[in-house]
């Protein structure tokens, strides 16, 4: 009996290699040209995410800051000539100065006690003057013309 099935489990086994041998030289006899195909375009995709991976890899940059403290022994003072030159009030010099410290017009307003319609109207004079279009631009101007420090 155990004969049988040794003998039995051999040429199943032999039969099985065979239908896989055959399903393979079909697979390789027939598909040759797409299976090349595959194997090439495999290689070049991976060649090209590496080659890109490899490329495209941030360089590490040291940057170095030199920060250079100068002291002054007199303090800010305003520009008389550019104050009577643009023709800016004290009020509108004050505006500025609140400007410069980066506060709203409401903010402005409260700290004044007045409405922001006035901050505005000001402020508004004050661009006119300095020949400037917004806040950012006034305070450039108002630094360049030592209006403010």
């Amino acid at each position: 009996m155990r004969r049988t099935i040794l003998v039995y489990g051999v040429v199943s086994a032999a039969l099985a290699l065979a239908l896989k041998f055959v399903e393979y030289r079909f697979l390789v006899v027939e598909h040759s040209l797409e299976l090349y195909g595959g194997l090439v375009a495999l290689l070049f995709a991976s060649l090209g995410i590496w080659l890109g991976l490899k490329l495209s890899r941030p360089v590490e940059r040291v940057v170095v800051r030199e920060v250079v403290v100068v002291e002054t022994s007199a303090p800010f003072s305003v520009n008389a000539a550019s104050v009577a030159r643009l023709g800016v009030t004290p009020r509108e010099l004050e505006i500025l100065g609140l400007i410069t410290e980066g506060l709203s017009t409401r903010e402005i307003s409260e700290r004044l006690f007045v409405s922001e319609n006035t901050v505005k109207t000001h402020s508004s004079r004050l661009f006119a003057k300095l020949g400037a279009r917004r806040r950012t631009q006034a305070v450039q101007l108002a630094k360049e013309a030592g209006l403010v420090p």
